[in-house]
């Protein structure tokens, strides 16, 4: 009778893992740690990718996974260490990116101890995961990872937080566990395909809101064909995980940052339909203004939930109403767009984005206010997949273009950053150039928190010098040239439409990171 190899808890972890098809670990690790870290290096087959902050390891496993399609592993160091990858996470739960989020802690029998580590890492945790658990013995540890890749795979996706405490990893008695199967997707009642036909065939406005899964081609053609056949409007979110666009595909519209911006443009709307996303509502909550982007009037509808099949659902829609063989909008025309010249402004640097951005590129945006023309702005581009913030926590763009540099090194990486958000998390430029990610960074330079000037007009502030200072990162100006350099990436600086062009091609063209410091 064949019997298992004798193994610790560590080295099981790492073997389901593998079989599991998670191959890829981005790591910041620490004393508890240590015996994972010694099982990658015994195990082949993981690709083991450092960041220099929790932050960027979070981050990257978000960006990665949105690429990939598959979850990334972190390891991170005790409670911590969770705190300072939070605000990513969070970002990847508003995201819906599976995440196998693997947290070192204090051994069962030490804990008890309280030493200066000790924290409660599951309650910080809980709130950004699926699903959460610690490990209590090495001999379960295979099969919590298991269990914790099926949770993240699960429809929408989700963090799954696995606790590691440091004499599970080391204690022998580790069993590796096979792969589980995937979640069944729920598929929707035929009373919410049933009654969004009937919303639709109303003739009322209507609006459908489409995000996570609904935005990738298939999906949105068929979405495309219900609103040629009944004129309902469509919209994304402001925020999303993963748009699909370019030349050739169709296009879709998003939901304004700006409350009031929003609710001009959706004025008059009597009905909406959500497939995969929430309620929308705005940023923040202003003095005597709707949180609603829609009229307060207008009726709310579901269609699809995040988790279940959003695509399947178009598609029973479209059947149900006939749209078939609707006749669908022309994709963006392959028209000749010309480089930008003259002042850099938002619409100029769309323009020559446009024109010179590679075929099949990632686009990652964090580009806050300076970024209000991008999007639209670049509808005609070649085809590319665009990734954003999505939690509203800044400093998620360099990672993110970190972890979709490692998930697809055939395609070019177009990273899209404003300066005080890249501040968070520049520490990704070094695993940049450690990994040698083909990523070119536009890092917009106005050296303020632009944002914040507009937030303080729209809460009816009037402010003065403090005020004002407390949004200023010019005095003294951040040198990104330089910082990038000290990382180990070239970089340049360009105060011209025509530099920025000659930069941004030939970027392009090398292999390895390069920054391009934009003064705006």
């Amino acid at each position: 009778m064949e019997t298992q190899e004798s193994m610790n808890g560590a080295e099981s972890l790492v073997k389901t893992l593998l079989a599991s098809g998670v191959d890829t670990c981005f790591a910041n690790p620490g004393t508890s740690e240590m015996h994972f870290v010694a099982a990658l290096d015994r195990i082949p087959g993981m690709r083991c990718v450092l960041g220099l902050f929790e932050g960027v390891v979070t981050g990257a496993a978000d960006g990665y996974a949105r690429m990939a399609e598959k979850p990334a592993a972190t390891l991170l160091h005790c409670g911590p260490g969770l705190a300072n990858g939070l605000a990513n996470l969070h970002n990847a739960r508003r995201a819906q990116t599976p995440i196998v989020n693997i947290i070192g802690d204090q051994a069962t029998y030490h804990r008890p101890f309280d030493a200066p580590l000790t924290a409660d890492t599951e309650g910080w945790a809980r709130p950004v995961s699926v699903w959460t658990r610690t490990a209590t013995h090495a001999a379960s540890v295979g099969a919590d990872a298991a269990v914790a890749v099926q949770a993240a795979k699960g429809a929408p996706g989700g963090v799954a937080s696995l606790i590691l405490p440091s004499d599970v990893c080391w204690d022998e008695g580790g069993k590796v566990a096979a792969p589980l199967p995937a979640l069944p997707v729920p598929k929707v009642s035929p009373d919410a395909v049933q009654n969004a036909a009937r919303i639709l065939r109303s003739g009322q406005p209507t609006l459908i809101v489409l995000a996570g899964s609904a935005l990738r081609e298939g999906v949105l053609a068929d979405a495309h064909r219900i609103a040629a056949a009944t004129d309902a409007r469509l919209i994304t979110p402001m925020s999303n995980s993963r748009v699909t666009r370019g030349q050739g595909r169709l296009a879709i519209d998003r939901i304004p940052y700006s409350g009031d911006a929003a609710r001009q443009k959706l004025a008059g709307i009597r009905n909406v339909i959500l497939v995969g996303a929430t309620t929308p509502v705005t940023f923040f909550a202003y003095p005597g203004k709707s949180p609603r982007p829609f009229p307060e009037d207008a009726n709310i509808h579901v269609l699809a939930r995040p988790e279940e099949d959003l695509g399947e659902a178009v598609a029973r829609l479209a059947d149900e109403l006939g749209a078939r063989n609707a006749t669908l909008p022309s994709a963006a025309p392959a028209a000749r767009v010309e480089a930008a010249r003259g002042a850099i402004t938002s619409e100029a640097v769309a323009q020559s984005l446009t024109a010179l951005l590679p075929e099949q590129a990632v686009v990652v945006e964090e580009s806050v206010s300076f970024g209000r023309a991008f999007y639209p702005g670049t509808v005609h581009a070649a085809p590319h997949d665009w990734l954003q913030l999505t939690g509203g926590a800044i400093g998620a763009g360099l990672p993110l273009a970190t972890g979709a540099a490692i998930a697809a090194p055939d395609r070019r990486v177009v990273a899209l950053q404003a300066d005080g958000s890249g501040m968070y998390t520049l520490q990704s430029l070094w695993t940049m150039a450690r990994e040698k990610l083909d990523v070119t960074i536009v890092l917009l330079a106005n050296r303020k928190y632009a944002i914040l000037l507009g937030e303080l007009a729209g809460v009816g502030a009037n402010p003065g010098k403090t005020a004002l200072d407390m949004l200023d990162i010019g005095n003294p100006d951040l040198d990104w040239v330089k910082m990038a350099n000290g990382m180990g990436v070239e970089a340049a600086r360009a105060d011209t439409m025509d530099a920025f062009n000659d930069l941004f091609a030939s970027a392009n063209q090398r292999k390895g990171p390069f920054l391009i410091e934009l003064v705006i």
